[in-house]
């Protein structure tokens, strides 16, 4: 058994592609039109685009509990999921200069650093890096 896929609720499919692409530096391996107006879109790290997609999945506009969890996640500054760096702070300054908002600075914890950002798209997320 392998991930292969990762779901992430955003709102707005086509401001998160933009979002996950311009800014994260995520690249579109799959973009599918879906009924309703939907699409199936995956995207893929630039440095493993053989690995885990990550799905842009518009269920908070279709499915009222998912919008409650992504609410719930967001109200409480729960991160929806984390994205592994090499190196947090470099990251951190890569983001700020294209604009992406942080909740949490870099932060070191134990064996970890870590700093929580909004993807504009309903959710706040982790880029984590192993001491």
């Amino acid at each position: 058994m392998r991930v292969t896929l990762i779901s992430i609720p955003v709102r707005d499919q086509e401001k998160a592609l933009k979002f996950y692409t311009e800014k994260l530096g995520f690249i579109i391996k799959k973009d599918a039109p879906l009924d309703g107006g939907n699409r199936w879109i995956t995207l893929v790290s630039k440095e493993a685009q053989d690995g885990p997609e990550i799905l842009l999945e518009p269920a908070p506009l279709h499915f009222e509990p998912s919008k409650v969890f992504q609410d719930a996640l967001m109200e409480a500054g729960i991160p929806y999921t984390q994205f592994d760096v090499d190196n947090v702070d470099e990251e951190y300054e890569r983001l700020t200069t294209v604009g992406v908002e942080f909740s949490v600075k870099p932060t070191t914890m134990g064996t970890v650093k870590f700093a929580v950002f909004n993807d504009t798209c309903g959710n706040n997320m982790q880029i984590v890096e192993m001491l």
